[in-house]
């Protein structure tokens, strides 16, 4: 456990120089930036804690009512959470009131985004914090098109086409790998023949030699 807060602006003065170096009025927008919490455990660097930490306290015995120290610890579970500018899932340990807290706004990444960054008191809060808004502002820059229906449709009928031809193309591969059986050969001449336009002439009905061969 450490003081989390003035570690950080400690960190942050010893790579600058000191405060002698910053401009007026960025000091206190660092204080924001940065969390306030007082005590935070070494393993919150790698979940979202949600401002859950470790407590302490006295044991109070019932008979002779003695005190002794003891601590609370909070409840951590590990967790998948989706995320959808990542598009996949994401594990990471939370405890159960930061579920409850991102239940309610909606998502992880509503709840990254809406989170100010005074009370996301784990480092790792804020890295994802950051990098979430760093893909929603490029999201946003994107431009976006809207396809007509007709468009949709002719889209719809070229990945059909797509999927038949890579089907055809499997289909040859194994041919040349496994070889041409003679049974296959054979249903797929039978086919042939029960095909209404390779029949010819005027004739309207299968043969019974026919019929007697595909069964």
């Amino acid at each position: 456990m450490a003081f989390r807060g003035k570690e950080m602006m400690k960190k942050i003065m010893e790579k600058i120089g000191g405060e002698k170096n910053l401009a007026p009025g960025v000091k206190q927008a660092l204080k924001q930036a940065i969390p306030n919490s007082k005590v935070v455990m070494n393993r919150a660097k790698r979940g979202l804690f949600a401002g859950r930490h470790i407590q302490f306290g006295n044991q109070i015995s019932e008979d002779g009512g003695n005190k002794s120290r003891r601590s609370w610890k909070p409840n951590v579970q590990d967790k998948r959470l989706f995320s959808y500018i990542l598009d996949r899932h994401v594990r990471v340990k939370v405890t159960t009131h930061a579920i409850r807290c991102i239940d309610k706004a909606g998502g992880i990444d509503e709840y990254l985004l809406k989170t100010p960054y005074h009370k996301m008191d784990t480092e790792m809060g804020i890295l994802w914090k950051a990098k979430i808004e760093k893909l929603y502002e490029e999201l946003g820059n994107m431009e976006v098109v809207f396809f007509t229906p007709e468009a949709e449709a002719d889209l719809d009928q070229d990945f059909k086409d797509m999927r038949l031809e890579q089907r055809e193309a499997r289909k040859q591969l194994r041919r040349q790998i496994y070889g041409w059986s003679g049974k296959q050969k054979q249903i797929e001449e039978q086919q042939e023949d029960l095909n209404p336009n390779n029949w010819g002439g005027n004739s309207h009905e299968i043969s019974n030699n026919q019929v007697a061969n595909y069964h």
